[in-house]
């Protein structure tokens, strides 16, 4: 595994590969499919595997493609879907082992976009137990004595593995970007207000759907399909030449250097030295390109915040989970019971300040953060810890607060060869295709800089 991947390994890439005739649908399944049996008895990345649904879909994609039409950037990629999201005729069992022949009935919104627009629906990716931090069985790719991080634990080791091209996961507090970074690809969490219908709810004030894939341009071709209208039961089928003129004009990178906001003070100092040190090269290379990087120390009350969001977590989890949980406690994991029990002993009026305190701080967090393109952080408080945890999410946790998209992408690797990476935060909500512009310029110049080291 390389910490940037080559071109053959990417959505971008593979797409235009498909959409020349250079290679087949079934024949990028059936390469995933040959690293699913490879990895995935060492790994434990997938709860299902629909090998001949799959096949099935990339037949007609190939079909469709042979005739000149194409429905977009992701025809014929496989993707998984962790198991906290609808796939028809697939049990979403979310860890807990009284739904594990709990089958829906219909995709869940982001996977019959996903669906329309040409994914090839692979199969479920393991979930910790509805998401929260209960380790998983999942492993780390780069490591198996290590955490692939949690909760969105099997997407992000099945993408770094190689056993799909990109997958589908959810965050509420860190759940997308931490185990993105802890596996070496590129995590994003979307401005809050994604779709989350047939998504099975955590804290609703907080949860985020979005995309994990090898590369922040990858990211952006599987947002674009997000909002997709479910209603198109196949949309606008284009030729081939058609599609690829158009995707050479979507979230290209920033023309000119961007303008960055890093999170100085209480918040960075979290970072162990290792990580500050692949940061401080990172920013570096930034700002040897022409970035202007400022500092910023006081944008919000870090204590507050982490206090608040963990508060509204609890809450909401435990109005979720309060009822099944007493009809099944011995299938509740230690952690999520712990979660859930902190969460009854909360008032109202604790709960109605930490939601009135969040949509204070959503409302004003871009006037606090003006002039600035993106803020910029470490991704994690260092390298993927051992498997008795999923990490912290203490500098994620933030903006599943706010709800400001914040996106991943590797940086570096530790001493000891573990992957290390960077966040980016648009302080605008719904300003995804300005964060892809952004972080497109910060990936390349990272890149190359990681490549002149000899790496």
């Amino acid at each position: 595994m390389g910490l940037f991947p080559n071109e053959h390994e990417t959505i971008d890439g593979v797409g235009r590969a498909l959409r020349s005739g250079r290679r087949s649908c079934v024949e990028v399944l059936e390469q995933c499919l040959d690293r699913i049996a490879e990895w995935e008895p060492r790994i434990k990345a997938w709860v299902t595997v629909d090998r001949n649904g799959a096949l099935e879909q990339a037949r007609l994609l190939d079909e469709e493609l042979r005739s000149g039409r194409c429905r977009g950037a992701l025809h014929g990629i496989p993707i998984g879907v962790k198991d906290i999201i609808d796939v028809a005729g697939m049990p979403t069992a979310a860890g807990f082992r009284p739904w594990s022949g709990r089958v829906a009935g219909n995709d869940a919104g982001i996977v019959a976009s996903l669906r329309t627009a040409g994914a090839v629906i692979l199969g479920k990716t393991v979930t910790t137990q509805f998401a929260w931090i209960d380790p998983p069985v999942t492993r780390n790719p780069w490591n198996l004595e290590r955490t692939p991080g949690g909760s969105s634990s099997g997407s992000a080791a099945a993408v770094a593995a190689g056993m799909c091209l990109g997958a589908l996961g959810t965050q509420t507090g860190g759940s997308i970007i931490r185990p993105s970074s802890f596996c070496g690809v590129a995590g994003l969490k979307p401005t809050f207000t994604g779709p989350m219908d047939g998504i099975v709810p955590f804290a609703p004030h907080l949860d985020h759907p979005g995309p994990i894939a090898r590369s922040v341009r990858d990211l952006g071709l599987i947002f674009m399909e997000f909002f997709r209208l479910e209603e198109a039961v196949t949309p606008p089928l284009s030729g081939c030449d058609e599609v690829e003129n158009l995707l050479a004009k979507t979230f290209a990178p920033l023309t000119r250097p961007p303008r960055l906001g890093r999170l100085r003070g209480p918040f960075e100092n979290r970072a162990d030295a290792v990580m500050r040190a692949a940061f401080d090269r990172a920013v570096d290379a930034l700002k040897a390109a022409g970035a202007e990087v400022t500092d910023v120390a006081d944008l919000f009350d870090f204590d507050e915040v982490t206090r608040n969001h963990r508060l509204i977590m609890a809450a909401e989890a435990a109005a979720e989970h309060a009822g099944r949980l007493a009809g099944n406690p011995a299938d509740y994991k230690p952690m999520i019971r712990a979660l859930i029990e902190e969460g009854n002993a909360i008032t109202a009026t604790a709960y109605i300040e930490a939601r009135r305190h969040q949509e204070e701080l959503r409302a004003n967090l871009f006037t606090r953060a003006d002039g600035f393109d993106a803020l910029v952080t470490p991704a994690t408080l260092g390298a993927a810890p051992d498997p008795s945890t999923t990490g912290s999410p203490a500098f994620n946790s933030p903006w599943s607060f706010t709800g400001a998209p914040a996106l991943s992408f590797p940086i570096d690797l530790s001493p000891d060869g573990m992957p290390l990476a960077l966040q980016l935060v648009e302080p605008r909500l719904l300003r995804e295709c300005d964060l892809f512009e952004t972080a497109q310029w910060c990936e390349d110049v990272v890149r190359s800089a990681f490549r002149r080291r000899g790496n």
